[in-house]
């Protein structure tokens, strides 16, 4: 993974926690066959593809409410 992607991305998801479950989801995504959301003319490992899609904006997260998690149970 690029230190450089890696800090960027933690400037738009500050808790490494999440950023770590978003960028775990992607990278599932990606290692299934779906399609990267940016282009790159060098070839990224799906965790740098998935970080730089982050930082572009391409991908984002949205937390559960309480009220969300509450309905789980």
């Amino acid at each position: 993974m690029r230190d450089d992607y890696l800090a960027a991305a933690l400037k738009i998801v500050d808790d490494p926690n999440i950023l770590v479950n978003v960028v775990s989801r992607r990278v599932k995504q990606l290692k299934r066959g779906n399609r990267p959301l940016v282009e790159s003319l060098e070839k990224l490992l799906p965790e740098d593809t998935a970080l730089r899609e982050i930082i572009e904006g391409k991908i984002s997260y949205e937390l559960a409410t309480p009220e969300e998690l509450a309905m789980r149970r």
